[in-house]
């Protein structure tokens, strides 16, 4: 017997069918003998609508109401999957995020999970009642206001309940049949990877692979939760996301550990070059705290060599496209103050990212990337590593070609289709 927690995604409840069958996996793990904990997103495209209605009464809807709206989403899903298991014969009982003690910051919209209490959860699963959690949202500590967690919320909120009922394992269940080595849209022969480290899936998620969110991986690290990805729509394998330690334990015997985990891409960035910035001391940290003080996260950074005749140079970062215009405007304040020349900005980039911890102890893994890209003939603006990753910075255009060309370059092609995305999303 053990404690499952689960996370279905919106198109995995996107409709009456849909949440019927979901009720049916539910309760064959009940019957099984397990507790299980069920955290549900909002039905198919039920949170984008609500923004569109929103965005319809008022072009800047106040972000507490604006919270108070998207988390209708969750609680539909939430009690009609409860009105489903109860028709099957099980006792349900659906709860709200405040009501399952998932405790937040008052950040609306991108708000911090900082404890979870829960109470009431627990004596449910005493009772003998399936629990269905409304993910995604939870209550602030300090104005008790319904606040939301931003994207991903719904899988960091299955993650943090897990860790704070010490639970067995924590099933994320998809539109897709596990983590891949690329996205099945880009690179039809993608294979799936059975057995991913913690520190591996971080590193795809913060390179722009969708199918698991950066801080519900994060979470599980902290706390040695192990994540099983999976899809609603097949009863296939997956995906065992879990601490390196444990996958030599976990492996088949015949599994040998790859050198590439995969290659993961993202097309939501920005590229902003500060043009002549004084090459003295103190420059690049008056920037980046302009940019710090704005909230905005920067990935990659390259500064030139100054040029001898004029004591000048050109910083490059990459950024959240979406956070552009406000970084853009934040460093034109400052222009005076720091003495740059001019601003340039670009988003019209993509980033494609080769992971693997097996980079580590085998020479010749940079070179063949970079061969890669070169011989399918797309250009490199911007370079970025870390110990399991490399990641480069290409014309949008070429984000494809480049990721077609580092998957087959490393030997990740699968013989056959494995990559089935069931649901449309891939999330």
């Amino acid at each position: 017997m053990a404690l499952v927690v689960q996370k279905y995604g919106g198109s995995s409840v996107a409709d009456a069918e849909r949440i019927k069958a979901v009720a049916q996996r539910i309760v064959a793990n009940k019957k099984a003998g397990h507790d299980v904990v069920v955290v549900v997103s909002a039905m198919g495209d039920t949170t984008d609508d609500l923004i569109d209605k929103a965005e319809q009464v008022s072009p800047l809807p106040p972000a507490r109401e604006l919270d108070m709206l998207l988390t209708a989403g969750e609680r539909i899903s939430m009690a009609l999957l409860a009105m489903a298991i109860a028709n099957l014969g099980h006792e349900a009982r659906s709860f709200t995020g405040s009501q399952a003690g998932v405790i937040t910051d008052g950040a609306h919209g991108k708000a911090k999970i900082i404890d979870v209490t829960p109470g009431r959860i627990r004596t449910a699963l005493d009772e003998g009642s399936i629990c269905i959690v409304a993910g995604f949202q939870g209550v602030s500590q300090g104005t008790k206001d319904i606040t939301t967690l931003g994207r991903g919320g719904s899988d960091t909120t299955a993650v943090a309940l897990a860790a704070a009922l010490d639970a067995d394992v924590c099933e994320i269940y998809t539109d897709v049949d596990g983590v891949f080595t690329a996205d099945p849209r880009i690179v039809p022969a993608a294979r799936r990877i059975p057995l991913i480290s913690y520190e591996e899936m971080l590193e795809m998620a913060a390179s722009g692979a969708k199918i698991l969110h950066l801080r519900c991986v994060e979470y599980a690290r902290r706390y040695n939760i192990p994540i099983h990805v999976r899809s609603s729509f097949s009863q296939k394998e997956g995906t065992w996301v879990v601490d390196s330690s444990d996958i030599e334990a976990r492996k088949d015997g015949d599994m040998e550990q790859a050198i590439i985990s995969g290659v993961a891409h993202d097309r939501s960035e920005a590229k902003i070059t500060v043009v002549g910035v004084p090459d003295k001391v103190g420059e690049a940290a008056s920037i980046f705290t302009v940019l710090s003080e704005a909230e905005i996260n920067i990935d990659m950074i390259v500064q030139n060599v100054s040029a001898a005749s004029t004591g000048r140079t050109d910083i490059s970062f990459t950024l959240p496209a979406s956070d552009g215009q406000r970084a853009l405007t934040a460093l034109n304040k400052v222009k005076d103050r720091v003495g740059f020349e001019s601003l340039r900005y670009d988003d019209r980039i993509g980033k494609v990212s080769l992971i693997g911890a097996g980079m580590r102890s085998h020479p010749g893994v940079t070179a063949t990337f970079f061969s890669a890209i070169a011989d399918a003939g797309v250009n490199i603006e911007m370079i970025s590593t870390s110990e399991i990753r490399i990641s480069v910075v290409v014309a949008q255009d070429d984000i494809d070609t480049a990721v077609a060309a580092a998957h087959h370059a490393f030997d990740l092609d699968s013989e056959q289709v494995e990559a089935v995305v069931y649901g449309g999303t891939g999330r």
